[in-house]
């Protein structure tokens, strides 16, 4: 079980570093006027420089994902419930995310800026939970008529 806490740890390290990259590119597309948007404008400013704005994120990223991969081993976890496996998770990946996304300035720094962040956070949450329920509920459905013959 450590063997594979530690190769998804380090395996999401990476995966957080890329989707972060991926994400900067597609709000550069989105909303950079040509330009690429590494970072949020306010976190370049508070860093002082792009540059250190850009190192910084980056790690976070990969941290940010480190603790994604770690919480994805709840699931594997048959002792627990669904409902604990949720709320377990949820809880993991707000604490991973949510610290990272107000320093970062990946929200206003309102409360009415957290709320709408937290607000989608849940939302995306809810949203990619329902769609691995139903596939996982298919699949189950699958293999239950395979061995029913």
């Amino acid at each position: 079980m450590k063997k594979k806490i530690i190769e998804r740890t380090v395996l999401g390290f990476f995966i957080g570093i890329a989707i972060g990259q991926i994400i900067s590119v597609l709000i550069s597309l989105i909303a950079g006027n040509g330009e690429f948007l590494i970072c949020a404008p306010e976190f370049t400013a508070l860093m002082g420089n792009e540059a250190d704005a850009a190192a910084i994120q980056t790690l976070l990223c990969g941290i940010m994902g480190m603790g994604y991969a770690s919480a994805s081993l709840i699931w594997e976890n048959d002792r627990l419930s669904i409902a604990a496996q949720t709320g377990i998770c949820f809880a993991i990946y707000a604490a991973a995310t949510l610290p990272i996304a107000y320093f970062t300035s990946w929200m206003e720094h309102s409360l009415s800026g957290v709320l709408g962040y937290v607000g989608i956070f849940a939302a995306s949450f809810v949203f990619v939970w329902v769609i691995q329920y139903l596939s996982l509920k298919s699949r189950i459905k699958a293999i239950n008529a395979k061995i029913n013959g």
